[in-house]
């Protein structure tokens, strides 16, 4: 007898959870789609000289997201909602560049930022 109960109860824990899994593929709602992201990507360069920089922070101001310049001057910042932003540069030694209401609304966006040395 305990026998028959204990396996009736594996059995429909077995169910249960089999079930729960079934649901969770997708937590939307049918017919609305995920939230599309944009990929936001440039170059930095010195002003005056045309130079790649190279560790310079990239931000999109009001969030945390943000992304540093590779030895090219080449950043990349992934997974951006489209929408308008105002993009902030900042290096050791220069002045800080904003761009504002920038509208990151196309699948890849680019934008490309000159620095001024603060000398």
């Amino acid at each position: 007898m305990k026998r028959v109960l204990l396996s009736v109860l594996f059995i429909a824990l077995i169910g249960i959870i089999y079930a729960d899994n079934e649901g969770t593929e997708s937590s939307e709602p049918s017919g609305i789609s995920p939230a599309k992201t944009i990929s936001l990507t440039g170059k930095v360069i010195d002003f005056n000289s045309g130079e790649a920089l190279t560790g310079v922070e990239v931000k999109i101001e009001g969030t945390d997201i943000k992304a540093y310049t590779d030895f090219d001057g080449n950043f990349e910042i992934e997974d951006v909602i489209p929408g308008k932003y105002n993009i902030i540069a900042s290096y050791i030694s220069y002045n800080k560049s904003f761009i504002e209401n920038f509208n990151a609304d196309k699948k890849d966006c680019r934008v490309d930022i000159k620095l001024q040395s603060s000398n």
